[in-house]
C-alpha cells in the first residue's frame, strides 16, 4: 500500500521535526565531546595556590580547593591559558543554550571564536589578565559581568582558551530563566535579547500551531521539542546533571514561554545599550552646525588613474551605512573603468564619516562582522602556500588584526606585523594577534621599514585609501628583492553592481574612495616592477551582495532613530524603525537565500564581487 505524499500544510511539521531532531544530535555529540576535571578529594585548607593563576568567580559562587588545583593541572597539562568551568549542576536550559553556541571539539582552535562560558568560574592565567588590562583584585562580577569578561579574555589567549566540567562545582540553584538578568547576560555575549526572545516565542506559537493542525507529524514535532533536555542531558554517561532536569522537561513549553516574555520584557525595559549620551550627540550637533560641505573637497575634472577627462556619473548615495547627513558621488573613468568618489573627503570628512563605525559605538558592532570572516581570512592566507614561506608579513589596513590572527593556523611560524590609521592596531598588538602594530599612514612609515618584509598584504584597504598609486610606491618600498605583495580589492566590474545600483553594498558610500578595476592594477603593479604570479575572483567574492542591498534598503527608510548624529528618538520614529525591521526579515531570509546561490555560481564562473592579485617584486 502507498501513502500519499505530505500535504504542503505539512511540510512545515516536517522541516521543523527535522530541524529539531538536527539539533538535538548535534547538542548531545557536543556534550559528549566536553572535557571533565578529575575528582580531587576535598579539603578545606593548606593548600597552596599555584604559581600564576586566579580563579574569577561571580559572586556566590565558592569552589572548593581542590577543584581549583584540578582546574590549574588541567590548564597547564592542555596548554589553556583560560578555562571556564561549567558546573556539573547546570540548569537544563542554560547547558542548551550553551552547546547551541560552542562546538567544545572545535572551541580552542578558533582563533576566530567568542570566548563563551557559564558565567560562574574563570581560571586565567596572570599573563592573560596583565595584557587584557583586568585587576583579578576587583569587587566580585555577576554572571553577565563574568561572561563578557569571558568573551574579552579569549581574545588574549586565541588558542589557548577552553572549558570544562567541575564535578566539585555547584551553580547554586536553577537560576532566573528570564527577566532582567538573562537580557543583560545575553548582551554580554553580544547576543540581542529583544531579537531572541521574539525568535523563541515566534517558535514556540508555530509548534503549538503545528501540534494542533497538522496530526502525527506536528505532533512529533512538538513532542521533541518538549522532551529534547532530557534527550540531550539525561543519559547515564552525560557529564552534566543538571539538578532542574526533570522540571525543566516536565515544564518546558510553559517555562520557555514565560522565559520568552519576561526577557522581552526586560529588553524593551532596558532599551539600548548603544543610545547616545550627551557628550557624544553634542559633539556630532557642534560638528553638524556648519554644513557638511566643509567635508568635501572640490570636484576634480579628470582620473585620478589615467588622466582621462571622459567622466561619467557611476552612482549618487547618502550615507547608507551610518546614515549620516551628505551625499557622495562615484564617477567612472570612460577611458580606463577607474572609479572614484568625486568630489572625495577632505581629511577631516573622513574622520567624522568614520567616527563610530570601526570603534566607539559600532565597534562591537564590527567586531562581530570581522570576527566571522574566517574562511575568506583563511583563502587569502593560503593563497601564498604555492609561492612562498615568509619569516615577515606585514598587513596594512589591519584594523584589529583578524586576519592576523586567523592567518597564524596557516602559518604558525610567521611574524606578522599589522599597520592602521586606528587605535584597533594597538588592540591587536596587545592580545598578540600581530607582534608589533604600527599606528599611522603607510607611506609615512615605508621609508623605516624599507626591505624589511617579504610579503605585505592590502586586504580590502586601498578602496579606502586617498591615493592608492602612492599606496602601491610604499608596498614596494618596504618589500624584499624577491617579496609578494597581497591586494584584494571589490571588482566595480562585477554584474552586481549594475543590478543592484546604489544598494550595491561594495560602493560603500562614504569610506571606499577608489575602486580599481583588476586591469588597471596589474598594470600598475607592472610599472613598479611586480609581475603578477596569481589572481582569484570567485574565491575572492563575499556573499553579501542581496543581504548587503537589503539592509542598505532597510537603512535609507528607517535610520536607527538613537543615532547620535540624528535628531531625538521619539515614538513615531522608533515605531517606523520597528516597522521597517519586522517588514525587512522575511527580505532578508530571501536574501541569504539568494546570496548562497549567488556565491555558488561565483565560485563556479570565477565570477564575483571582489578579487585577489598576488604579486611578487621582480630582483631586478
Amino acid at each position: 500500500m502507498t501513502h500519499p505524499p505530505l500535504s504542503g500544510v505539512r511540510w512545515t511539521s516536517a522541516v521543523l521535526l527535522a530541524a529539531l531532531g538536527a539539533g538535538t544530535v548535534r547538542a548531545a555529540f557536543r556534550l559528549r565531546d566536553l572535557p571533565v576535571l578529575p575528582v580531587v578529594p576535598r579539603t578545606s585548607a593548606g593548600v597552596p595556590r599555584p604559581a600564576g593563576w586566579r580563579l574569577l568567580t561571580a559572586r556566590g559562587v565558592e569552589p572548593d580547593p581542590a577543584t581549583f588545583l584540578a582546574a590549574c593541572a588541567y590548564a597547564e597539562g592542555e596548554g589553556l591559558r583560560v578555562l571556564d568551568l561549567l558546573p556539573a549542576d547546570l540548569a537544563a536550559e542554560r547547558a542548551l543554550g550553551l552547546l547551541r553556541l560552542v562546538d567544545p571539539a572545535r572551541y580552542r582552535w578558533d582563533r576566530l571564536g567568542e570566548g563563551r562560558g557559564a558565567g560562574f568560574a574563570v581560571l586565567v592565567t596572570e599573563e592573560v589578565l596583565e595584557r587584557a588590562g583586568v585587576d583579578p583584585g576587583g569587587p566580585r562580577p555577576d554572571p553577565a559581568e563574568l561572561l563578557a569578561l569571558t568573551r574579552r579574555l579569549k581574545e588574549y589567549a586565541a588558542d589557548a582558551t577552553g572549558l570544562a566540567v567541575a564535578p566539585g562545582l555547584s551553580c547554586g540553584g536553577p537560576g532566573d530563566p528570564g527577566g532582567p538578568a538573562r537580557a543583560a547576560e545575553l548582551r554580554a555575549q553580544g547576543l540581542p535579547p529583544g531579537a531572541l526572545a521574539a525568535a523563541q516565542l515566534g517558535g514556540l506559537a508555530l509548534l503549538a500551531g503545528v501540534a494542533v493542525r497538522q496530526g502525527r507529524w506536528g505532533a512529533a514535532a512538538a513532542g521533541l521539542y518538549w522532551l529534547q533536555p532530557y534527550l540531550v542531558l539525561g543519559g547515564s554517561g552525560s557529564p552534566l546533571r543538571p539538578a532542574d532536569l526533570a522540571r525543566a522537561t516536565a515544564a518546558r513549553p510553559v517555562r520557555s514561554l514565560r522565559a520568552g516574555l519576561r526577557t522581552a520584557g526586560a529588553a524593551r525595559a532596558t532599551g539600548r545599550d548603544d543610545a547616545p549620551d550627551a557628550a557624544r550627540a553634542a559633539a556630532y550637533r557642534e560638528d553638524l552646525a556648519a554644513g557638511t560641505d566643509r567635508f568635501l573637497e572640490a570636484r576634480r575634472p579628470d582620473c585620478p588613474w589615467c588622466g582621462s577627462a571622459r567622466l561619467s556619473v557611476r552612482v549618487r548615495v547618502p550615507d547608507l551605512l551610518q546614515g549620516k547627513p551628505g551625499r557622495f558621488t562615484l564617477e567612472r573613468c570612460g577611458d580606463c573603468g577607474h572609479v572614484f568618489q568625486n568630489p572625495r573627503l577632505t581629511p577631516e570628512g573622513l574622520e567624522f564619516y568614520y567616527r563610530d563605525f570601526y570603534d566607539g559605538r559600532g565597534g562591537e558592532g564590527a567586531g562581530t562582522v570581522f570576527g566571522r570572516l574566517g574562511a575568506a581570512y583563511r583563502g587569502r592566507a593560503e593563497m601564498l602556500l604555492p609561492h612562498a614561506e615568509p619569516v615577515s608579513w606585514l598587513d596594512v589596513g589591519t584594523g584589529h588584526g583578524h586576519f592576523c590572527n586567523a592567518a597564524r593556523a596557516v602559518w604558525p611560524r610567521t611574524r606578522f606585523d599589522g599597520l592602521d590609521m586606528g587605535d584597533g592596531v594597538r588592540d591587536a598588538e596587545r592580545r598578540g594577534w600581530v607582534e608589533t602594530g604600527y599606528q599611522g599612514q603607510f607611506p609615512e612609515f615605508a621609508p623605516k621599514l624599507a626591505g624589511q618584509y617579504e610579503v605585505v598584504s592590502m586586504y580590502h584597504y586601498l578602496e579606502h585609501t586617498r591615493d592608492p598609486l602612492a599606496e602601491l610606491d610604499a608596498a614596494a618600498a618596504v618589500l624584499a628583492p624577491g617579496g609578494f605583495l597581497a591586494i584584494e580589492l571589490p571588482d566595480p566590474e562585477s554584474r552586481m553592481a549594475r543590478l543592484l545600483g546604489p544598494a550595491w553594498l561594495p560602493w560603500f558610500q562614504p569610506q571606499h574612495q577608489h575602486l580599481a578595476p583588476a586591469a588597471n592594477l596589474r598594470e600598475a603593479l607592472a610599472d613598479r616592477g611586480f609581475t603578477v604570479v596569481a589572481e582569484e575572483h570567485g574565491p575572492a567574492h563575499q556573499g553579501n551582495d542581496f543581504f548587503g542591498a537589503v539592509a542598505l534598503t532597510a537603512t535609507r527608510l528607517a535610520p536607527d532613530p538613537d543615532r547620535p548624529w540624528g535628531p531625538s528618538a521619539t515614538r513615531r520614529t522608533r515605531a517606523l524603525a520597528q516597522a521597517v525591521r519586522l517588514a525587512a526579515l522575511p527580505c532578508f531570509a530571501a536574501a541569504a537565500a539568494l546570496d548562497t546561490l549567488r556565491t555558488a555560481a561565483a565560485r563556479r564562473t570565477d565570477g564575483g564581487n571582489a578579487y585577489r592579485l598576488l604579486a611578487r617584486k621582480d630582483t631586478r
